[in-house]
């Protein structure tokens, strides 16, 4: 049914409010994932849209404050609610201060870069990172990353977890994406893996997610044994695995902690 709501709106030169929303959106992460800006044509050829409709879109969006036009540039950037809007998913991801402690020491004692993930309604989503320049983060894995489940090592965890039916329809709408050649893009291969994911408490992606970059992951389980989070660390590939064992035990200890962490919290409410 959508092809033809578009034809209409393209020969009325006009969309419905949800479709107007939508192609806001999208011209909004358009702009996102450009690091220059980018002019209207290069918007409107970029999503295919009429000129005129993109800047209307443009227009809306700079009114909001989503948007600014950098006149000197003649290109369109990101605006200052973006970094509202940021921070506030950041506080609403917030984790108990023990949990953010948890992750600190598993950054120091692997001395890599650690995360923190959960389920968030149907997504997969980092809610905490702990880095240093020393160290820094896989990019672009930050707190509200929800994407790339299949690819990643927390969220191979968080996959495994899952029952059957949910898993099938986590993949039938986030899809496989292919990001390097190593990443697994066939389903009934990925099911194998994750099948020993679920058996071994343990996930790996050596270059899966980002070339030259691997993971590893652990389950964070409720007192009923159910995995309500992961705890996991990235490092470049070839000291990954010269130093796998103490990374592994140093992620295991750390999920232990978190546990520990949300049991305290969960029983006072502090921790």
């Amino acid at each position: 049914m959508q092809a033809p709501l578009d034809g209409v709106a393209r020969r009325n030169g006009s969309a419905g409010p949800l479709q107007s929303v939508g192609r806001a959106l999208r011209v909004l992460e358009v702009i996102a994932n450009s690091p220059d800006g980018l002019t209207a044509k290069q918007i409107a050829a970029e999503l295919d849209l009429a000129l005129p409709t993109t800047y209307h879109l443009l227009h809306a969006l700079i009114d909001a404050g989503h948007v600014v036009h950098l006149s000197d540039q003649h290109v369109y950037g990101l605006g200052y609610m973006a970094r509202y809007l940021g921070q506030a998913l950041t506080r609403q991801l917030a984790v108990p201060p023990g949990v953010a402690g948890a992750i600190r020491a598993v950054h120091q004692d692997a001395d890599a870069a650690a995360y923190y993930a959960v389920y968030r309604d149907t997504e997969v989503v980092i809610a905490h990172v702990e880095d240093s320049d020393r160290r820094p983060r896989a990019q672009p894995l930050d707190v509200g990353f929800h994407q790339a489940a299949h690819a990643t090592a927390f969220g191979k965890i968080m996959l495994s977890a899952m029952g059957p039916q949910r898993l099938a329809r986590y993949l039938d709408t986030a899809g496989l994406a292919v990001l390097t050649p190593a990443t697994i893009s066939d389903r009934g291969a990925l099911e194998d893996q994750l099948a020993h994911v679920r058996q071994s408490h343990l996930a790996l992606e050596i270059g899966e997610f980002q070339q030259g970059m691997s993971c590893m992951a652990v389950p964070v389980r409720e007192p009923a044994g159910g995995v309500v989070a992961s705890v996991a660390i990235s490092l470049p590939t070839d000291e990954f695995l010269s130093r796998r064992w103490a990374v592994e035990r140093a992620v295991r200890q750390g999920a232990t902690r978190v546990t520990r962490a949300l049991a305290v919290f969960q029983r006072t409410g502090d921790i």
